[in-house]
């Protein structure tokens, strides 16, 4: 009998100590999130491990300041779903350009993918995947910065109450902190 893997959606981001997974403009200066460190070697390996990666817009427009062109992949071997009312590219075998509802569309893959699923970002995405109940898990790399303002983790505001159960944490000796935590809604 063939083993049934169960499908979760794992929200793995990055956020300062004050909760913002990116600056007021979008972006994710080095100073607020390091690109380099002990922990980088981690990150690589938890993304080799996820079936596929999903993208809220500004998210995925991030890329094309460092030369990503709509349509590519910004990790290579992982399947892309682009969610997006702006963007305009012909999807393709890498890149799935999501333009209908991206809950019932999410729900959809829950249900027909096998594996991990990586919520890239974004924090509006994230919100909104909350309030559904459709993270299943939250990997979250904690910067030793504050960035006072910008993008929160989960959009503009939590109104669903959700406990986190610790599963594990690490600390790495550039300051940052991963927490791998469990969600009950």
């Amino acid at each position: 009998m063939k083993e049934l893997i169960m499908t979760k959606l794992i929200y793995h981001v990055a956020c300062t100590l004050d909760g913002f997974i990116a600056d007021i403009q979008g972006a994710c200066p080095a100073n607020l999130f390091p690109t380099s460190g002990d922990h980088i070697a981690d990150f690589l390996q938890h993304i080799h491990k996820y079936r596929l990666v999903l993208m809220g817009d500004n998210t995925y427009r991030y890329g094309f300041k460092f030369g990503l062109q709509p349509g590519q992949p910004a990790y290579q071997g992982l399947k892309h779903y682009v969610f997006s009312r702006r963007l305009n590219f012909v999807s393709n075998a890498d890149v799935q350009l999501v333009t209908t509802d991206a809950i019932a569309y999410i729900r959809h893959l829950k249900q027909q993918e096998q594996g991990d699923i990586w919520l890239c970002g974004g924090g509006q995405l994230a919100g909104q995947l909350l309030h559904e109940q459709l993270i299943d898990q939250l990997r979250l790399k904690i910067n030793p910065s504050l960035a006072g303002c910008g993008i929160y983790l989960f959009g503009n505001k939590i109104n669903t109450p959700t406990f986190l159960r610790l599963k594990q944490s690490k600390s790495y000796a550039s300051g940052v902190v991963l927490n791998d935590y469990d969600l009950s809604y």
